[in-house]
């Protein structure tokens, strides 16, 4: 008997954004349910498709609808579908490295072309992520593992409100700081210590930082996400949602 992930009450939160209709013929929405299982098997074992269990179908079939819904955005639909409004009291943001196995090194144009690059561990992946007051994901965005963690925190916080920004000394950045402050915002943010002259920051609220912390913890979980093992941003980010969306809605 195989090991299922998803809740009855996941399912039906997920179900009516997946493809086709269960009455069609040919590639529809026969065992949708069945085929999101095999997807988070992949993703909690880290196995290769060829691995995946013929209890799940042919290995080739699940991986060709896989992709067909990739591209079709479907796993960003399941994971807003399973997320509650976010708490926007106060927003937190941070990074995690993924280590690139070399199989996810592959794609067309080269590592260079996707958010892959190398720094001290080697071939690497960034994920920032930033979470509402709860320690839900909200928005992530893949990076280079070697750039530093200010970039990419501009289209985490475009267009969103929030009463705080809660981060690490990593994001102390004068134009992050300017940001915040042209939005009203509380700065939570530990000081680097060559900073010149240290901004005062709430050191109790700084300590609810490390619900970020426990949601990449449950992420790496999947260890697909773990160690990236997909060639493309695309591929490795629906994997991101997939997680999080059950995640969010445990």
């Amino acid at each position: 008997m195989e090991r299922f992930v998803l809740t009855d009450a996941q399912w039906a939160m997920m179900e009516p954004h997946c493809l086709g209709k269960p009455r069609d013929p040919g590639r529809s929405a026969k065992d949708n349910r069945l085929f999101v299982e095999a997807v988070l098997w992949i993703a909690r074992t880290g196995s290769p498709w060829r691995d995946l269990p013929p209890f799940f179908g042919k290995w080739n079939t699940v991986f060709t609808r896989y992709r067909n819904w990739v591209k079709a955005d479907v796993f960003v639909r399941l994971f807003e579908a399973c997320s509650e409004e976010p708490d926007m009291e106060y927003a937190m943001v941070d990074a995690t490295i993924v280590k690139v196995h070399r199989h996810g090194q592959g794609a067309k144009g080269g590592p260079q072309s996707q958010a892959i690059g190398r720094s001290k561990g080697g071939m690497t992946t960034k994920i920032r992520a930033l979470t509402d007051a709860l320690g839900n994901l909200v928005r992530f965005v893949l990076l280079p593992g070697q750039r530093f963690d200010t970039v990419g925190v501009e289209p985490l916080i475009n267009d969103l409100s929030f009463d705080a920004l809660i981060a690490d000394k990593a994001f102390d950045s004068n134009s992050i700081i300017a940001d915040l402050n042209q939005r009203g915002a509380k700065i939570v943010i530990s000081q680097h210590p060559r900073r010149a002259k240290p901004l005062p920051f709430d050191i109790e609220m700084y300590k609810w930082r490390h619900l970020i912390e426990n949601f990449f913890c449950k992420l790496k979980e999947f260890k697909r996400i773990a160690m990236r093992a997909d060639k493309t941003d695309q591929s490795f980010s629906a994997f991101v949602h997939l997680a999080a969306a059950i995640i969010s809605s445990r």
